[in-house]
């Protein structure tokens, strides 16, 4: 794998990112009154930046304006709503101040901003955007697609404020995929089910430096990453919902992840609206569609494209990543063959895919899990009865046309797993949550099913490695801190 002469230490990223809690990082130093006041007056980058759909030549660059240089760290905390609370109603949040008053708020602000980018650390190679504004039309967030990049290539970046001194860039790096015929020596990493409450550290969680300090490749965010229905409050505006990213990603451990790492991002059921929700539900005066709409305004997402989508990492690995709320059907509708999760034109594409592709290692990153097993007061997933028709569709296909080298991940459940089918054999790795403290509501160890099962938090790591005519694909469970807790690997000839 191409790494760098020296891994970055846990202690050296949580420095690092306790230096970025401004959400900038400090490029050169001016003094001077002119510099003073540009700096004072604003537009900032509070919530730092995310680099997104990476593909070999393409990548998403995101970044927002805010009103102010930090989160609001002093704000008013609202209390968690108690298990035995009901959700609240129409309007009603629990919320008596405005939002920007909130502890981690960040509110948005107008302005113009581009980036710098290129292969050489310094930027002396570098290509510029076009410049951007940013409005409450799009909740002051700019996306840059960059395009005609090189395979397999690092490529540093500066997402600048013109008018602005240079130490309000914010600068990172990230890593295009490598070129299909490539040799897919690489590492990356999956996590999911990320509670801002539950995150284990004030400046976030832990899995952070963890997964910083492997140097993986490309990192998979696979769902949950806010709790709109969390209590504290619960998002039933649009306002509201938004807030619950600005607190979360406005944490100094994220910033300084996310603007250092190719990134993919999937949603799941609490970062589009509510527990097992789909189309048409609605939460206050919050709903489902709004819901749609801000997750593809958070995440560095290509505006135009399917929320389905496969990226091809060299010779030896291809992914995908599939939608699991978009095209459902109702969880209580009578479960046959016209009753889905995917829906007819994303599994058409998945089957066609899946079939056309030639890697030597097949994997699906699904926001919900296709084996599980699965509590049985749950009915929204592949892995329960609920949708059992279609998941006996899905397990069977795979059987029947991937048996020996397709692989899922899933996202969504509260504790780590490796599950064989009993039937068909599908293999399912669950990331785990992203905390201990989130880790809970496993059915149990089922013999049956599992390989290994374990009710903490932590995420998943997955390194390919080519070795002469075979290559071999290991997954590594690891704890909160980055023990590996498991492993599993299989080899196959190329």
């Amino acid at each position: 794998m191409k790494h760098p002469s020296r891994p970055v230490t846990r202690r050296e990223f949580v420095a690092s990112s306790s230096a970025a809690v401004a959400g900038v990082t400090l490029v050169t130093s001016l003094t001077g009154t002119q510099a003073q006041a540009a700096e004072a007056a604003g537009p900032f980058q509070a919530m730092g930046t995310r680099v997104g759909e990476v593909f070999d030549s393409t990548a998403i660059v995101w970044t927002r304006l805010t009103a102010t240089p930090t989160r609001n760290n002093a704000g008013v905390v609202v209390p968690k709503r108690a298990n035995d609370e009901p959700k609240r109603g129409k309007g009603d949040s629990k919320v008596s101040v405005p939002v920007e008053q909130l502890e981690g708020a960040c509110p948005g602000a107008p302005g113009r901003v581009r980036v710098r980018y290129g292969t050489r650390e310094d930027l002396s190679d570098a290509q510029v955007t076009e410049v951007k504004a940013a409005s409450a039309d799009n909740d002051f967030i700019c996306q840059f697609k960059l395009a005609g990049l090189k395979p397999g290539t690092v490529y540093h970046y500066a997402s600048e404020i013109p008018g602005a001194p240079p130490q309000a860039a914010v600068r990172g790096k990230f890593e295009t995929a490598l070129a299909a015929g490539a040799p897919g020596n690489l590492r990356f990493c999956v996590m999911t089910c990320q509670g801002y409450a539950d995150r284990g550290h004030p400046d976030g969680h832990f899995i952070y430096p963890s997964m910083a300090a492997l140097q993986p490749q490309f990192t998979c965010l696979t769902g949950d990453l806010v709790y709109y229905d969390s209590g504290d409050p619960d998002a039933v505006t649009a306002r509201l919902a938004r807030y619950h990213w600005e607190r979360m990603f406005s944490l100094p451990r994220l910033i300084e992840f996310n603007r250092q790492h190719s990134t993919y991002w999937l949603k799941d059921d609490h970062d589009t609206l509510s527990n097992d929700s789909g189309p048409g539900a609605s939460m206050g005066e919050f709903t489902f569609a709004e819901g749609q709409a801000i997750f593809r305004q958070q995440a560095p997402l290509d505006a135009d494209g399917p929320s389905y989508r496969t990226i091809r990492w060299g010779r030896d690995l291809q992914l995908w990543f599939t939608d699991g709320r978009d095209f459902r059907s109702k969880n209580k509708m009578a479960d046959g063959p016209d009753k889905t999760i995917w829906g007819v034109e994303q599994k058409a594409w998945f089957k066609r895919t899946v079939q056309e592709s030639d890697a030597t290692w097949k994997v699906l990153v699904s926001p919900t899990p296709l084996v599980g097993p699965d509590r049985k007061n749950k009915r929204d997933n592949h892995a329960n009865e609920g949708f059992q028709h279609e998941g006996d569709e899905i397990r069977n296909w795979l059987k029947q046309h991937v048996p020996e080298n397709f692989f899922v991940i899933t996202g969504d459940r509260h504790w780590q797993y490796h599950s064989v089918h009993p039937e068909t054999g599908v293999a399912e790795f669950s990331a785990g949550p992203a905390s201990d403290q989130h880790a809970s509501g496993s059915p149990g160890e089922n013999p049956q099913y599992h390989k290994f099962h374990r009710v903490k938090g932590g995420f998943l790591a997955v390194t390919l490695q080519r070795d002469g005519a075979k290559s071999r694909i290991l997954f590594e469970h690891r704890d909160v801190m980055g023990k590996v807790v498991y492993s599993w690997q299989k080899e196959r000839a190329v």
